[in-house]
């Protein structure tokens, strides 16, 4: 049984059983069959689905939201947020996604002609984590309906009810049987499932150690991976930024969802110019959070996901005092029964030391003093990280260097980084690779077929390139 532990409490709020691999085994047959009929469905009706699946999504938001808040921790009005955010994916494929599947034609030097068609593969695996349990699979799920391919979910074990919701989503909205499963199963199975070969593809949100065993496995298959893996995300204040701005976005970008985020700001690197300064008002915002009831409107932050994931944090926080860094403010257990952990600030830590190159996944900010833009450069990429990068300036031309040498997937100017349904997402270095959302995340796991026709053939004409 995969148990639920309210992490506010610490008390069990349900179990859910484990699937035997005879039902595994069906459930992948369930979705070889619907595959077959789904990928040659009129693509209007994948696209009407997807709007259903939006409408479900607001209807029930509150239901849906209070399980994630149970089940991991989240505040309630950022589990809110959140599947109003997965409505919004959903209704983006549904009203843009045609668009992204138009084929391309492009004439060739001997007079004839390439078009350019995506295709539908089949089953795609998705590993996912507990973290933003709703809106790390709608980044898949959404994409995967619309090519018409089908998906088979193994969630987090702690978020079982949330998997559960979501396959019921789907058919409530209309969706036929097998076309997203959830597989409640433990990590040990998914080596079995991507060497099936009903399963053409496996995509990952999860920890560096998941993400490598995910690659080989789906390596030794010959099989299309992305990863989307850790982050230790840069936050980089220079001279001409609007320090008060800056100051309370980082505080936001820090302890969003407890500061369990692959995209939280982790690193925050000042110029020296206003590093005192910066660091006296970021002290006293930290100070002022207030970590407590999730479902308490009040409450600027919840618990940890579990104990075990807070006595982690606890032990990098031990670890990194002991290679001389101060812990200046919080990261202690407040009087709360639950895996509560105050918002903390370290500084003064080794660049040389190994903990520098760790993810903190908490609410402790690192805070890291630059000379000047090469150094704030040189300290942002120097982690196996690269995934996400805030930068505050309104120098043009240090904007510009910004994008240009930082090495990360992505960079978000005089604002702090969230993913949106529009853009690409995903980072390079240790932080994964591949891309999700926006037309790129759909293409991900589709046939890019050329179709070759000769000189004179009726199918060329408008739109030619």
């Amino acid at each position: 049984m995969f148990k639920s532990i309210n992490p506010a409490t610490g008390e069990e709020i349900a179990a859910h059983a484990e699937l035997t691999d005879e039902e595994v085994d069906a459930k992948l047959a369930r979705a070889a069959d619907t595959y077959r009929q789904w990928r040659t469905t009129p693509l209007s009706v994948r696209t009407e689905l997807l709007a259903r699946i939006a409408d479900r999504y607001e209807a029930d938001k509150a239901r849906l939201a209070r399980t994630a808040t149970e089940e991991m921790g989240k505040t309630y009005a950022s589990a809110v947020a959140e599947v109003e955010k997965c409505a919004a994916a959903f209704r983006h494929y549904a009203e843009h996604g045609p668009a992204m599947l138009e084929p391309r034609t492009f004439r060739l030097a001997n007079g004839g002609t390439a078009e350019a068609q995506w295709q539908p593969q089949g089953p795609v695996l998705a590993v996912m984590p507990w973290n933003f349990p709703y809106w790390q699979v709608v980044r898949f799920l959404a994409p995967t309906i619309l090519a018409g391919n089908v998906g088979l979910l193994k969630h987090a074990s702690i978020v079982q009810g949330v998997a559960e919701l979501m396959e019921e989503m789907v058919l409530a909205a209309g969706g036929p049987e097998g076309l997203f499963q959830n597989l409640a199963i433990k990590s040990g199975a998914v080596e079995r499932i991507i060497a099936d070969d009903r399963v053409v593809a496996v995509t990952l949100t999860g920890s560096e150690g998941a993400g490598a065993a995910v690659a080989e496995q789906a390596g030794r298959n010959l099989k299309k991976v992305v990863l989307e893996l850790g982050g230790s995300d840069p936050f980089i204040v220079m001279p001409s930024a609007d320090l008060d701005k800056a100051v309370g976005q980082a505080v936001k970008a820090r302890i969003q969802n407890t500061g369990q985020s692959c995209i939280c700001a982790k690193r925050m690197i000042v110029h020296a110019d206003i590093y005192d300064a910066f660091l006296d008002r970021f002290s006293a915002a930290m100070k002022a959070v207030k970590a407590g009831d999730p479902m308490d409107p009040a409450s600027d932050m919840g618990p940890l996901s579990s104990f075990g994931q807070r006595d982690t944090v606890l032990g990098q926080l031990d670890e990194a005092k002991r290679l001389g860094a101060k812990l200046l403010v919080g990261g202690e257990k407040p009087d709360l029964p639950g895996a509560y952990l105050t918002a903390g600030i370290l500084t003064d830590v080794p660049l040389d030391s190994p903990f520098a190159n760790e993810e903190l996944f908490g609410p402790i900010a690192m805070v890291f003093r630059a000379a000047d833009i090469d150094e704030a450069i040189r300290i942002a990429n120097e982690v196996p990280f690269g995934l996400g990068s805030s930068v505050w300036t309104d120098e043009p031309g240090e904007q510009q260097r910004f994008v240009r040498d930082i090495a990360a997937g992505m960079v978000a100017i005089n604002q702090m980084l969230a993913s949106a349904p529009e853009a690409p997402f995903g980072g390079i270095k240790r932080s994964g690779h591949g891309r999700e959302l926006g037309p790129f995340g759909l293409h991900e796991f589709m046939n890019l077929k050329a179709v070759y026709r000769a000189a004179g053939d009726a199918a060329g004409g408008a739109g030619v390139e």
